[in-house]
């Protein structure tokens, strides 16, 4: 997928217009629409302010895999509690959330 592409997926995955990513980026939405549509390409700088809106990371925008998904505020919390649990409770916390989602 080509970055302009992406771009434009990650936006609209967040419901996002692109008159409000352009204005939480400071950039014209004239200058948004020619890097989505592939005619220029973002500095790094440019990439960064477009993507914190999205709320996403420059390693989650060039993950390669089929599999990319943007977080839920939900999934953001689940993720921020697992990360600082201790080893023993991080599987109790995993465990829980196998039997939870059992049919």
């Amino acid at each position: 997928m080509e970055l302009g592409e992406k771009l434009k997926y990650f936006r609209e995955s967040k419901k996002m217009s692109m008159y409000k990513l352009a204005q939480e980026a400071d950039i014209s939405q004239g200058h948004l629409s020619d890097l989505e549509n592939g005619k220029n390409q973002p500095t790094i700088d440019t990439l960064k302010r477009l993507i914190a809106p999205l709320g996403i990371t420059l390693a989650e925008f060039f993950n390669e895999d089929n599999e990319v998904s943007v977080l839920t505020e939900k999934e953001k919390e689940l993720v921020a509690l697992f990360r600082t649990m201790p080893d023993d409770r991080a599987e109790v916390f995993i465990q829980l959330g196998r039997f939870l989602n059992q049919p």
